[in-house]
């Protein structure tokens, strides 16, 4: 879990922290995986960024709710949506998956974190990555480019409403999450729920990795070769459907 100090930039950094709501203060000891896992058992489409999204710094993570901004070619899209945000919020920027220019660089990423925001997630590209990683607000995009944006095109009517990210259309009733593994979407009104399915999930699988570690293989423990005789006489029979009636949690 986040640990404080109590002054300068961590006075800052707790009053944040005390606006972020509760699910995403839970998610800090989950991870994308998890939820993603949760998801699924919650019968919810699991709504992953494209792979490509990658986070700039790694070992970053965020937790908080969308503020969608879609990018025209020009910053003070940027800075209305920020002005619009709540502390924890996290910026997610609709360029388009364009990979012709970048669309957010270092001074965005400060104006963000001055505001309290959790992070950037960016469906295009961004530059400035060095002055990025010592700001050290986690931001997640398809990569750099040194060039900005070379046009100014008409805003469009849900440009501060929604945003799309690969396939996917999220808002402001969306949490965003993000670490290593990349960017998951999940719905604020689902959230409890799914971090109750994820931290279940957790614990099988810590479980199940120290019982490995003590010898015991995953194959005992999910009781394969009793799967492999079901399915031998009921070749309908799902992985899945096993683990589920074993306590298994490896694929869901």
């Amino acid at each position: 879990m986040w640990k404080w100090t109590a002054t300068g930039a961590g006075c800052a950094a707790y009053r944040q922290a005390m606006s972020i709501p509760e699910p995403c203060r839970r998610f800090a000891s989950l991870t994308t995986a998890h939820v993603a896992d949760a998801c699924l058992r919650a019968g919810l489409p699991v709504r992953c960024a494209p792979a490509a999204v990658r986070p700039v710094l790694l070992g970053g993570r965020l937790a908080g709710r969308v503020r969608p901004t879609r990018h025209v070619g020009s910053v003070d899209i940027f800075l209305e949506a920020i002005d619009l945000a709540a502390p924890g919020d996290v910026l997610v920027v609709d360029n388009a998956g364009r990979t012709d220019e970048s669309c957010v660089g270092d001074l965005v990423v400060r104006e963000a974190q001055a505001a309290g925001l959790a992070g950037v997630v960016v469906w295009g590209l961004h530059r400035d990555t060095a002055d990025i990683q010592v700001i050290g607000l986690p931001v997640f995009s398809l990569g750099a480019i040194p060039t900005g944006p070379l046009r100014l095109d008409p805003r469009p009517p849900s440009a501060l409403t929604s945003a799309e990210v690969g396939r996917w259309t999220v808002g402001d009733h969306d949490l965003v999450l993000g670490d290593d593994d990349g960017v998951l979407f999940v719905p604020a009104d689902r959230a409890g729920e799914l971090c109750d399915l994820a931290a279940s999930i957790r614990e099988t699988e810590r479980r199940q990795a120290e019982r490995i570690h003590a010898g015991v293989s995953l194959r005992e423990q999910v009781r394969f070769d009793a799967y492999l005789a079901r399915r031998a006489v009921d070749p309908t029979l799902t992985f899945r459907e096993h683990l589920r009636a074993v306590g298994g949690a490896i694929e869901e």
